[in-house]
């Protein structure tokens, strides 16, 4: 996963849409244009040899001269292809970006410094462009100058040699294909050009190919049970954790022990490691050091196919897909229609989807737009439930919605998963208040760990100036 942290998006949208087309669709012209040219230079050739057989030496010093230059000159044009393709990203980056926060940009008044930000990516990548195009037109000049100079030699040796010899009849059939073959060899050394810059564009796709990938051993056979876990008691025995090899840790050896069906808010400044106790739940980054169990399995000696599909995430941002209801929550149709009912009424969600015209079966626009973002995060918690999940992870989830729908979804946790054990991410602290324990995390480490109550009566709690900077009233 630190592959994506490390790759900008529009780097990735750039190799699958430019450089996929141009192997898809570039590549296999340019061949084809290469094999129809190649077979008609060497037929033109062949009847010019036969017919005049002294334009074999300035041809011969041609292909030498030509050979020469070609090998020089794809060093450079594959290099200014690369710069061209990579000099693309940026701007495809910026664009994405800021499609995605065109309402922030709009109001703070900062359209003319994107545009300006644009403008520059944009004249960046075109200088590499023009560069790239600019090479092609050089070596098309200088090959034409060479084909008009070696055409003017065999002309020339026409005209000396006798007519005894050769009849004039054949010295101009020979001169005839000696011009096709000057344009049919010029258009097969552009088209092997191309071909070998777009090859840049198929290095860079291979590279996505053969990266690698999470790891996912064939010994691991999960030798764990089908309704595993069936409590949902979670241990972290000195559990460490860097994002990538040259960073510092970001879990520096937790030491934890959550009980089963226990409702845990985890709260902490930024950067204290909150996000990065579900990155380690999920196995998203392999760990440094120290192991974490779910009812006594350690969770890297299980694949991590089925170790993500026993927990559950509610995302501050809910992830919906396009289709019905009913795929959104079951894709894999393992539910029943009754059963769908009962996990929407159990997270107030049953009227909602009544009040659709097709129900299950209405469509859902793209990533959830037609609901709110409440609502989605309802959908998920159902999903969550008909999935039976012992652990579920709110990652600040209720971050961003109204009191009235917060309000739902904690009476959905305390009510639907009350056997569940469920983590709370959170940064307004009333949200876990509710919750049994509360864990306080200080440098990626447990720096509290106790009822919400007890930490407040502390004087020296960090969860109790935590609640005060919030201005939060207490329960």
């Amino acid at each position: 996963m630190s592959f994506f942290d490390t790759t900008p998006t529009g780097r990735i949208l750039n190799c699958f849409s430019t450089c996929q087309n141009e192997v898809d669709s570039a590549v296999p012209f340019y061949l084809n244009i290469q094999l129809m040219f190649s077979l008609m230079a060497i037929f033109s050739l062949i009847i010019s040899a036969v017919t005049f057989p002294y334009m074999l030496l300035p041809a011969c010093i041609l292909v030498m001269v030509l050979i020469i230059l070609v090998s020089l000159f794809l060093r450079n044009v594959c290099t200014l292809k690369k710069m061209e393709d990579i000099s693309r990203s940026p701007c495809i980056s910026l664009f994405t970006s800021i499609v995605k926060g065109l309402g922030t940009i709009h109001a703070y008044d900062k359209t003319h410094n994107y545009t300006e930000r644009f403008k520059s990516l944009s004249d960046i990548n075109a200088n590499h462009f023009l560069l790239f195009n600019y090479g092609l037109f050089w070596i098309s000049y200088i090959m034409g100058t060479l084909y008009v100079i070696m055409t003017l030699i065999v002309a020339l040796l026409g005209v000396f040699i006798s007519n005894d010899v050769y009849s004039p009849p054949l010295k101009a059939l020979s001169l005839n294909f000696i011009l096709q073959l000057s344009a049919n060899s010029q258009y097969l050394i552009m088209s092997l050009i191309s071909v070998e810059a777009r090859f840049i564009s198929m290095e860079r796709l291979l590279e996505y190919i053969t990266g690698s990938e999470e790891l996912e051993e064939q010994l691991k056979v999960d030798l764990v049970s089908e309704d595993w876990p069936q409590h949902g008691v979670i241990t972290f025995l000195d559990y460490k954790m860097r994002y990538r090899q040259n960073l510092p840790v970001v879990l520096n050896g937790l030491q934890l022990h959550i009980r089963a069906g226990e409702k845990i808010g985890i709260v902490g400044r930024t950067g204290s490691g909150k996000s990065s106790l579900a990155v380690a739940l999920f196995r998203l980054v392999e760990p440094t050091g120290g192991s974490i169990l779910i009812d006594g399995v350690d969770i890297t000696s299980i694949s991590l196919s089925n170790l993500r599909t026993k927990l559950s995430i509610i995302p501050q941002d809910p992830m919906l897909f396009t289709g019905t209801v009913r795929y959104n929550l079951d894709p894999f149709n393992r539910h029943s229609d009754e059963e769908i009912w009962a996990a929407l009424e159990k997270t107030y969600m049953k009227d909602t989807i009544c009040g659709l015209e097709r129900k299950l079966q209405a469509e859902l626009a793209d990533n959830g737009g037609n609901f709110s973002v409440g609502q989605r995060q309802l959908i998920s918690l159902s999903r969550a439930l008909l999935r039976n999940s012992k652990i579920i992870l709110l990652d600040e989830a209720t971050a961003s919605i109204d009191a009235e729908t917060d309000a739902l979804i904690q009476i959905t946790i305390r009510e639907a998963f009350r056997r569940s054990t469920v983590l709370t991410i959170a940064h307004r602290i009333h949200t876990v208040l509710q919750a049994d324990r509360i864990l306080v995390l200080n440098h990626g480490q447990v720096a509290e760990f106790d009822h919400p109550e007890v930490l407040k009566q502390r004087p020296d709690s960090l969860f109790a100036s935590l609640l005060t900077a919030s201005n939060t009233v207490a329960f």
